[in-house]
This record gives C-alpha cells, sequence and structure tokens, in this order.
C-alpha cells in the first residue's frame, strides 16, 4: 500500500501548525506546500476558469506543486463564500489532468459539529488514532494563536527596525521551531522565549508614527504573495500595520455578535464571508483615528464589493482615506506601487497639516 502524503494549500504562516497536526495527528507524512509564486499562480490560471477568482487558482497551482513534491493526499478546507465549492472544481480538473490523488473536500462537514469533524478525519485516513488527534488538536490550535500574536507584534515594530531583517529572521526561527512540538508546555516555552528575543529587536519608533488599518477578503488579506506583500511595502514606509483578520480571530475567538451591534447604524444585514469583519475593524479604525484604511480583495469578490458603499460611509463620516485593491493575475506590480506611494504621501500631508 502506497504511504499517506498529506498536503493542503499554503496561507500565510500556518503551515507550521499543519504539518504538526498531520504528522503527530495522524502519523502521515506531510509535504509542506512550496510558497506561493508567480509560477503557482501560472499554473493555476493555466487551468482554471477565466473569470474564477484569484484564490481558487492559487489554491490549483499549489495543489499541483505539492503533487508535484510527492503528495497524493490533497485536503481542501470548506468556507463561507464561493471556496465551499472550489473542491469539487478542484478535485474534476485534477482528474482530467490525470492526477492520480486522494482528495479531501472538507466543504462536505461544513457544520462545526464533532462528528462532521470526526468524519471530516476519517476521510484523510481511515484508521486513524482518535487519542492522537485529542491530544495534539489543542496544542496546534494554540499554536495558531501564538501565530497570531507573534505577527500582531511584528506588524507593530518591523518598520522601525535598526537592522534591516531582524524580525524576519527571528519569525523564520520560529516557525521552524514550531514543526518540532508536540506539548503544549513545550509549546508555551518556545512562546515565551521568542517574544523576548523580538522585543529585544532594536527598533528606532518615533512618537505619533503613521497608523493603517489593512481590511478585506480572508485569503487575499493573509497570504503575502495574494496581497503584493502589502504589510512589508507599508513597514518600510515607517507605517504601524494593523491587520485583525487571521485564524484566531475568525475561527477561534469570533466576536460575531459585538461585531453586528458595533456596525448596527451602517448594515442590518450580513452580507456574506468576511464582510461584517470588514466593517467592523474599518469602523472601529476610522473611530481611533489611524490615518488610513487599505482595502484589499481579489477581483470578483462579491461580498466585499458588497461592503465598497458602507466602506465610503465611513469614510465620508469619520474623513478617513480608504483605499482600496482588487487583485487578480493581472494586477501591474507598477500599478500597485504608485497608488500606494501616493496614498502614503497623501496620509503623511494630511497628518502634517493637523499639527
Amino acid at each position: 500500500m502506497k504511504k499517506l502524503k498529506a498536503s493542503f494549500p499554503h496561507l500565510g504562516s500556518y503551515h507550521a501548525p499543519l504539518e504538526v497536526f498531520f504528522t503527530a495527528g495522524f502519523g502521515v507524512d506531510y509535504i509542506v506546500p512550496p510558497p506561493i509564486t508567480k509560477r503557482t499562480l501560472e499554473i493555476g490560471s493555466r487551468y482554471s476558469p477565466d473569470y474564477v477568482c484569484a484564490p481558487f487558482k492559487y489554491h490549483l497551482g499549489n495543489f499541483i506543486e505539492t503533487i508535484e513534491a510527492g503528495a497524493n493526499t490533497l485536503v481542501q478546507s470548506s468556507g463561507v463564500c464561493r471556496l465551499g465549492y472550489y473542491g469539487e472544481l478542484h478535485e474534476q480538473i485534477l482528474q482530467d489532468l490525470g492526477y492520480k490523488v486522494h482528495f479531501v473536500n472538507l466543504a462536505k462537514y461544513k457544520a462545526p459539529k464533532p462528528i462532521n469533524f470526526y468524519n471530516g478525519f476519517k476521510e484523510i485516513k481511515p484508521d486513524m488514532s482518535l487519542t492522537k488527534i485529542a491530544q495534539i488538536f489543542p496544542v496546534v490550535l494554540k499554536m495558531f494563536e501564538h501565530i497570531d500574536e507573534v505577527e500582531d507584534f511584528i506588524r507593530q515594530n518591523v518598520g522601525f527596525e535598526s537592522t534591516i531583517g531582524s524580525f524576519d529572521k527571528v519569525h523564520a526561527d520560529f516557525l521552524s521551531d514550531l514543526r518540532m512540538i508536540r506539548k503544549k508546555k513545550e509549546l508555551n516555552n518556545t512562546y515565551r522565549n521568542y517574544m523576548k528575543r523580538f522585543k529585544e529587536i532594536s527598533v528606532k519608533k518615533p512618537n505619533n508614527p503613521l497608523r493603517v488599518g489593512i481590511i478585506g477578503e480572508y485569503y487575499t488579506i493573509m497570504e503575502p504573495f495574494s496581497n503584493h506583500y502589502i504589510e512589508k511595502e507599508l513597514a518600510q514606509m515607517g507605517i504601524i500595520v494593523d491587520r485583525w483578520l487571521n485564524v484566531s480571530n475568525t475561527l477561534l475567538h469570533y466576536p460575531k455578535k459585538e461585531m453586528k451591534k458595533h456596525i448596527e447604524d451602517y448594515v442590518k444585514y450580513p452580507m456574506g464571508a468576511t464582510s461584517i469583519p470588514t466593517i467592523d475593524r474599518a469602523l472601529d479604525y476610522a473611530k481611533k483615528g489611524y490615518d488610513g484604511i487599505i482595502h484589499v480583495k481579489s477581483f470578483g469578490c462579491t461580498p466585499e464589493i458588497d461592503t465598497i458603499p458602507v466602506l465610503q460611509n465611513i469614510s465620508n463620516d469619520y474623513k478617513i482615506p480608504i483605499l482600496y485593491f482588487s487583485f487578480d493575475t493581472q494586477t501591474s506590480e507598477t500599478g500597485f506601487t504608485t497608488r500606494l506611494e501616493a496614498f502614503y504621501d497623501m496620509i503623511v500631508m494630511r497628518k502634517e497639516a493637523k499639527k
């Protein structure tokens, strides 16, 4: 029998906890998906419908790259938008291309009930050990949280590091060490040690730096390549970046009722997907006096398109500028950079005028 080698599409820095979950929980080999690159997008675009959104193409391209790396079991997540339907299409396209792989579409087990988790996990590996899954699952969840906490700290400080690359180096070491962890105590110790290292990095932060909040669609906001590394670009301009949307906040600690209450003056009904946190965070950044907001999404993302009139109302009411980016396979790097630099010049002038 062929040895099971599983993989899951690349997303931000979350490959480390996923590798731990598959190797320690299921006892299978895990093929760490290659980082998203131009090649990923080219492959995905070649075999995707023209007008499907960019995350579909990134996932498809990344699936093919992991198959090339040796994966024979591919796992696709469920989703709150069209992503929930993508698994079936991905599976069919891969079959048509002649790839002989086991495809597990977790969208079939969408409702968050224990029996659905069990059935989904069972499809990945029928003879899995529930004991091992139960032991590693809380460790993996905490690992997601610690990654998000670390990256929140980095976004607040990386733009002011005395030696360029200091945060990136420690961050890479942190993710590498997480792959070896199997116990919660070991995880907590590693987290504390690395937070100490991060806080020891020399930074030269001004008294009143520019602050920009990033909002938008789930995949594009969290996968750096898909948004042209916008957080890094802003950091290089000396801007504190605030991005609420991550796995911890949306899947583990999602304050949906509080958010609906917070935005009730602007919207009465959910528009689907990440529309509620998009509007909620925009309103929060505006109330806190941020210098600007950047809204990112993939081309054709209907829920995020629907939020734009609401965001414009918030912008008008609180006099806060919002820059809108819609990314697809044809997005120009030059055009992106030009618009971002113009936005930076504008918020600098606005801040100077307020003095």
